[in-house]
């Protein structure tokens, strides 16, 4: 059985801490695109996490991670997530690693860097993690794949071939110092020895594994909206980050993936540039970031203070549909606990008329949002553990989401811990 959880809005839904409850009945779980630019947020009983690149299932001892062939690797990044967590009292964690997975080079993160300078106040709000260069080379055939290291010749060749278009570039575009070959030649080999154990031919161990019935969780980061064809195009993410995408960054047949969990954030936020039509400023926002998430709405990769707004039902509508959910998880619900009344963008208004259809980003730099104000709880929710529990108020908070949303909101998210959960099934 095949299963997939991926975000409905702008990443920062939460996801982590679904995965990290869910995958106590999976075997595995892959990460099956992105790359360390993004974190996922865990707080269990060894403590309280920050992962970019690992799955958020290494917490158990039953689970194998998977960084599947879609991922943009950062093999010392890796490494070191892993020992972080055996340093923290976390049990190794059994990890493989596709022998198709795209490597970011060092300079990837130099590149991104320089261009983030050179687009100055146009720039695309970057974590500066090498990301967008990685995706770039890959598609223009001059990325390195893991299994490429094996390859003494091939490997010198192509370093040789490679560092010649990018020194041009480094020199006339950006006026920076060139790549030295031989200096990557011997980080390549680190590379290599770094990642060796964990090499795997993902996709026939992931075949195998559905043959034998076993328990396989697809974990995206980030959300719909940051997709590199359905989201708020450019200020998106560089790959695809729809559940679809899962069967190919995993190497699985599309018809595998049986559920499709799309976690949804009870208010909305976003890291980086880009339209947000509900979005806060102000006094009001800073409300709502101080309370928000485990610790304030600040970014797990980057602790830059996110963008947050009161929930987008066009948007999040239109993020569950492109997800293909069959289910959603309702997230941080409890910092909401402060207001008399929550307001919830219902539609958009575009040169004077209402539409309640996400449109593209063109449109999207017009949109106004169309508010419904609903009653507040004014209290703490956390410790509830049954929906018919929560006061009145918070239940039609959660209900009317759900019709608007049109898909059932299966679980509802109240506290950062992995118990704080109510089940709806």
């Amino acid at each position: 059985m095949v299963k997939a959880i991926v975000g409905a809005n702008w990443g920062d839904e939460g996801k982590g801490k679904i995965t990290d409850m869910l995958a106590k009945e999976c075997d595995i779980i892959v990460r099956f695109q992105g790359g360390s630019n993004a974190g996922h947020t865990i707080v269990n009983d060894y403590g309280k996490f920050a992962l970019h690149l690992l799955p958020s299932g290494v917490f158990y001892n039953h689970t194998t991670s998977v960084i599947g062939n879609g991922v943009a690797l950062n093999i010392p990044y890796l490494v070191k997530e892993i020992n972080s967590l055996v340093e923290q009292g976390v049990p190794k964690p059994k990890v493989l690693v596709s022998d198709r997975a795209q490597i970011l080079m060092p300079y990837h993160i130099l590149f991104d860097e320089y261009e983030e300078e050179r687009l100055g106040g146009k720039s695309f709000g970057s974590t500066k993690s090498g990301i967008a260069p990685c995706y770039s080379d890959k598609y223009a055939k001059i990325g390195f794949q893991v299994n490429e290291l094996f390859d003494e010749d091939t490997l010198k060749e192509k370093i040789e071939n490679v560092c010649e278009q990018k020194n041009i570039i480094l020199k006339h575009l950006y006026h920076k110092p060139p790549i030295d070959k031989e200096e990557l030649y011997k980080t390549m080999v680190e590379y290599r020895e770094m990642v060796r154990p964990y090499v795997c031919n993902v996709s026939a161990y992931l075949y195998n594994a559905i043959k034998e019935g076993k328990n396989i969780l697809l974990e995206g980061q980030l959300g719909a909206l940051k997709d590199t064809d359905h989201g708020i195009y450019p200020m998106v993410t560089s790959s695809s980050t729809l559940a679809a995408y899962g069967a190919i960054g995993a190497g699985i047949a599309p018809y595998e993936i049986r559920e499709i969990i799309t976690v949804v954030k009870a208010y909305s936020s976003a890291v980086g540039a880009g339209a947000f039509v509900s979005e806060l400023f102000g006094d009001e926002a800073e409300s709502l970031r101080k309370r928000g998430g485990d610790g304030g709405e600040y970014g797990a990769t980057t602790g830059r203070p996110r963008r947050v707004g009161w929930f987008d039902a066009v948007a999040t509508k239109y993020g569950c549909r492109i997800q293909g959910a069959t289910e959603v998880a309702l997230t941080v619900l409890d910092p909401l606990g402060y207001l008399d009344e929550i307001p919830i963008c219902v539609g958009y208004e575009i040169d004077g008329e209402v539409t309640t259809d996400f449109p593209n980003t063109t449109q999207l730099y017009k949109a106004k949002p169309v508010l419904k104000k609903l009653p507040g709880w004014k209290c703490d929710i956390r410790g509830i553990k049954e929906f018919d529990k929560l006061p009145a108020e918070c239940q039609n908070y959660v209900k009317e989401i759900e019709k608007e949303i049109g898909v059932p909101i299966t679980m509802v998210s109240n506290g950062p811990g992995r118990d704080d959960i109510i089940l709806r099934k």
